[in-house]
């Protein structure tokens, strides 16, 4: 890994990329959640078709891209946003950029990092940063569980899940596929989300910005905090964490208007 002018790191491999749609519409980078991949995506996919060009990576951790290496892992964070902002690098246009959870916190990065990139920005609840260079024991360990369950017996937390969640069968199914591809050692030791700027990130964003959120967020910036005219919310009643698998056509409607107004 070499620094590159932004002060981050500039990766020396490639991370998966699953890509659909038009390749000659409007593309889309579409940044996934801890322990997702770029292929949990389904009822999106479907719901656009071949509106947009989808490019769909695979964190690095995660699904079918690299691991990281033990020097890499105490700057977990920083090679992670690395790796988006050399995909958006790559792109021969400016693009869409949407993130869930953490790659909400990843695509409202890399958008400051390369805001010329950048055409709008969705966030999906994106995670708080705290600052803390260490995972959180308690969280690690509960995430480490979540994996072992799927692994050990997906089927019942197959069911589990159609029993406890209003997610479509098509999100299920992709969710509970990708669980055994997040590298472990990234859970136990890599697992903490880096500089703790969080209002002041939504106040320097350059970029029309979405944020997606359900009722209860307590990850959310506060409304108070930043004063920044590019930066639009939209509460989503009914959902949790994962709103567009919650509430789809709620999150469907909020999205799609946004990219439409920002399309041309």
């Amino acid at each position: 890994m070499s620094a590159d002018v932004t002060g981050a790191l500039t990766p020396t491999d490639a991370l998966a990329v699953h890509r659909s749609g038009d390749p000659g519409a409007p593309t889309v980078v579409l940044v996934h959640g801890l322990t997702d991949s770029g292929t949990t995506w389904p009822d999106l996919l479907a719901h656009w078709g071949d509106r947009y060009h989808v490019v769909a990576p695979d964190l690095r951790g995660h699904g079918s891209s690299p691991r990281f290496t033990p020097e890499q892992l105490p700057q977990a964070p920083e090679v992670m946003l690395a790796d988006v902002v050399a995909l958006l690098d790559a792109q021969p246009a400016p693009v869409f950029l949407m993130g869930h959870s953490l790659g909400g916190l990843l695509g409202l990065r890399a958008a400051l990092a390369r805001p010329e990139k950048v055409r709008a920005l969705v966030v999906e609840d994106p995670a708080k940063p705290t600052g803390v260079r260490t995972p959180d024991p308690q969280f690690s360990a509960m995430m480490l569980g979540q994996t072992h369950v799927v692994i050990e017996d997906r089927d019942a937390e197959v069911a589990r899940m159609r029993r406890e969640t209003p997610w479509s069968d098509t999100e299920i199914d992709a969710w509970a596929a990708t669980r055994a591809d997040v590298d472990q050692e990234y859970l136990r030791v890599g697992l903490f989300l880096g500089d703790a700027a969080w209002e002041e990130a939504f106040g320097a964003l350059q970029v029309p910005t979405l944020l997606v959120l359900p009722e209860e967020a307590p990850m959310a910036p506060r409304a108070d905090g930043f004063d920044n005219p590019l930066v639009r919310t939209v509460v989503v009643p009914g959902a949790g964490h994962c709103v567009r698998r919650d509430q789809p056509d709620a999150f469907h409607a909020a999205v799609d208007g946004f990219l439409a107004e920002h399309a041309a």
